[in-house]
């Protein structure tokens, strides 16, 4: 049997619980962390990353199956399940911890971002300019075990159930082709 040769993607989008709990249903993707990247210290703890003084975005890891599921279909799925116009915010989330973030891994990534960012603009898919940064991946620290799976250990949760639940809904709405048949 060939070995599936998995690939990397790392995106900021929020509150990681909500970004990792939409990943976590797509077909090809393998496994989702959520941690903390694009910092200027070594090893954050959560409670440093919330003062929003460590320069860390709340991200996700993913290992995803390109034969599966295709970068650009990521980010597609990326873009409709959080605000790329609102710079360091989603919702009641405020900080530069909460921005919105393409941390590419290599330069077909980088490109493969900036193609599908300028396909939007274009098509006008947003009332406001998207200013979610395109960046060079760097150490990607990951969170707390309390911090992963959050939201299916946790559905009964008020911000699981006003902020993640509309998202899941969202992604079964505009991508139910692409979820996995388990969630």
């Amino acid at each position: 049997m060939e070995e599936r040769k998995l690939k990397k993607a790392t995106l900021a989008g929020g509150c990681f619980w909500c970004t990792e709990a939409v990943f976590q249903r797509l077909n090809g993707v393998e496994k989702v962390v959520s941690g903390f990247t694009g910092g200027n210290i070594k090893n954050p703890a959560y409670r440093e990353i919330i003062t929003g003084r460590t320069g860390h975005a709340e991200a996700i890891e993913i290992e995803y199956d390109p034969e599966v599921i295709k970068f650009e279909e990521l980010l597609l799925v990326f873009f409709a399940t959080h605000d790329p116009t609102t710079l360091n915010r989603q919702q009641n989330d405020v900080g530069t911890q909460y921005r919105s973030g393409i941390f590419y891994h290599d330069e077909e990534q980088k490109k493969v971002a900036n193609q599908v960012i300028a396909l939007l603009e274009k098509e006008n898919a947003f009332e406001d300019p998207i200013v979610t940064e395109v960046t060079e991946a760097s150490a990607f620290y990951v969170a707390e075990e309390e911090h992963q799976d959050f939201y299916n250990q946790h559905r009964q949760q008020p911000y699981c159930q006003y902020i993640i639940d509309p998202k899941i809904n969202k992604l079964k709405k505009l991508f139910a082709e692409k979820l996995k048949q388990k969630h």
